[in-house]
């Protein structure tokens, strides 16, 4: 298993508390605010797991997650991250392994990563 985790989301607050969340049960954690670097990020950075918001600038969270998809390489759980009341259907949609609703409880949180990361 990886404990490697890459998080984009363009909300500061959320990626600091993600982050001292996983610091807190050893896992190593990357964050980014823009994802249309994904395939280079994934290669960068190597993570077991990446959660991925829908509302991101420029491409968004849907086309970066189908990038990634589309790549035959890339064999890493990505869940969408985020409050969007249709999360379950768009994971769906774009081929996401998972979603993980806005707002969370920590041991939801915790549940999901360790469910889904390789």
């Amino acid at each position: 298993m990886k404990n490697n985790i890459l998080i984009y989301d363009d909300d500061a607050e959320i990626l600091l508390l993600c982050k001292a969340i996983l610091f807190k049960y050893n896992y190593k954690v990357e964050t980014l605010s823009r994802c249309e670097n994904i395939l280079s990020d994934i290669e960068k950075y190597n993570p077991g797991l990446i959660l991925m918001d829908l509302w991101i600038p420029d491409i968004g969270g849907e086309k970066a997650i189908a990038l990634a998809k589309e790549n035959k390489n890339v064999k890493i759980p990505i869940l969408i991250f985020s409050a969007n009341a249709d999360i379950k259907d768009i994971s769906e949609k774009v081929n996401a392994d998972g979603y993980l609703e806005k707002p969370f409880t920590i041991n939801s949180f915790m549940e999901t990563i360790k469910h889904h990361l390789i």
